[in-house]
């Protein structure tokens, strides 16, 4: 499909360009290291001027010699997050502990159960809402960082396009929709609520779109397949277990399938991915660095353009 080719030739460009800037980006990192300890010998010294800019304290905070962060990170960023951390660590020397890639609510359930990451990400404001209800992030660091899109796919030369809602609530096509405890389902459910095919709670009678949670409802009319997982949802349509399925635009540049129709973006709440420092962070300053570094690095801005992302302020 166009579309697909397109985005298929803008990501081999960018990796091109980032590979050019290799180079440049490795002597970059060996004089700031240097700067760093130079930096370090005046502190002992005695000669710090106190007030030094607020770009600067992020770098050399982040830069601390022996850290290593935990990342807890929505599935569907199993494919840009990998990138961009290594890109950090080659700009700072800071390391990453092998991230957990989760729907967000059980990266959420995780945390709540005693595990230990130094930054969240999930893919809603409503997960995001959860954490910070039971305490489990910092809130003054919560920031979102990254915005989405809601389409169908189907396996690569289905011969299908432009695919609606309604077809798929009238029933031409087989559906994988993410299920109840995953953002993507949630989206899923709500942009279907339009057309009928999904009723949601007793609580939230006579709503549909993005004026419901898509939560505690039920399908109508049709029985969509359902994975706890966007990335399963996702490999159900590529493998062709099912015709369709509804998935991020960004799953797109991860699994063999193609767009083959887009959802409405008034269907559904906005697609946003809030990040923050875990409260019981142990390397708190540094991880506040790294979601900075994430949103505002030219660098990562490639990565997450590179795999369907874009940043949330944009």
């Amino acid at each position: 499909m166009g579309i697909i080719d397109r985005l298929a030739e803008d990501r081999v460009g960018m990796r091109a360009e980032r590979m050019q800037h290799g180079t440049r980006r490795m002597r970059a990192v060996a004089a700031g290291a240097c700067a760093l300890s130079l930096a370090a010998a005046l502190a002992l010294a005695g000669c710090s001027s106190g007030a030094s800019s607020s770009s600067s304290a992020s770098s050399s905070a982040a830069a601390q010699s022996g850290v290593e962060l935990q990342v807890y990170a929505a599935n569907s960023l199993q494919k840009a997050m990998p990138e961009a951390m290594e890109l950090y660590t080659e700009q700072t020397g800071v390391t990453f502990a092998d991230a957990q890639y989760k729907g967000s609510g059980e990266l959420v359930e995780m945390l709540s159960g005693g595990g230990q990451a130094d930054v969240l990400i999930t893919a809603s404001k409503g997960t995001m809402d959860s954490a910070e209800e039971k305490s489990l992030t910092d809130d003054a660091t919560r920031t979102d960082m990254f915005a989405n899109e809601l389409v169908v796919v189907a396996k690569k030369g289905s011969g299908l396009q432009d695919v609606t809602l309604q077809q798929i609530a009238d029933g031409q096509y087989t559906v994988c929709v993410g299920d109840d405890s995953v953002p993507a389902g949630n989206y899923a459910a709500q942009a279907l609520s339009t057309v009928g095919a999904y009723q949601p709670a007793a609580a939230e009678a006579g709503k549909t779109g993005k004026d419901i949670s898509g939560k505690g409802g039920a399908y109508v009319g049709i029985t969509p397949s359902t994975d706890a997982s966007v990335g399963n949802v996702c490999q159900k349509a590529a493998s062709g277990e099912v015709d369709v399925a509804i998935v991020y635009s960004s799953d797109a540049y991860r699994f063999d399938v193609e767009i083959v129709g887009i959802i409405p973006a008034d269907a559904h709440k906005p697609i946003s991915y809030p990040g923050a420092v875990a409260a019981a962070s142990e390397n708190a300053e540094a991880a506040a660095d790294f979601i900075e570094w994430c949103v505002t690095d030219p660098e990562a801005q490639k990565v997450w353009n590179e795999w369907g992302f874009q940043l949330a302020q944009d």
